[in-house]
């Protein structure tokens, strides 16, 4: 084995990349979205296994820093080395600043 990171499962799942930003679109919804400034994360109301390892897919592929995980019932997104609560359908990761910031 090469040790390859796993690349995005191809389930349901379509890259989309314009106007220097990178969507990666599970089913109808983009739960991440980047350029150079920001990563978007969305669940799109969908806070379920398949989408928390999208995401992380995504995150190893792109090399975007974050991770996506699951403490008892509550996600959490650990950016930077520091655990943020995940609990609100849509954050903002700042990738120059490291700030994590709710949308909903």
């Amino acid at each position: 084995m090469s040790g390859a990171q796993p690349q995005i499962g191809q389930y349901k799942t379509v890259v989309l990349a314009e106007d220097g930003k990178t969507k990666v679109v599970y089913y109808d919804t983009a739960i991440v979205t980047f350029d150079k400034d920001a990563i978007i994360l969305d669940t799109g109301g969908w806070w379920t296994r398949s989408t928390k390892t999208r995401m992380n897919q995504a995150s190893r592929q792109f090399d975007l820093g974050y991770q996506v995980h699951q403490v008892l019932n509550s996600w959490v997104i650990t950016f930077r080395r520091e655990s943020h609560s995940f609990d609100t359908e849509r954050v903002r990761l700042d990738r120059l600043t490291g700030r994590v910031t709710r949308l909903n």
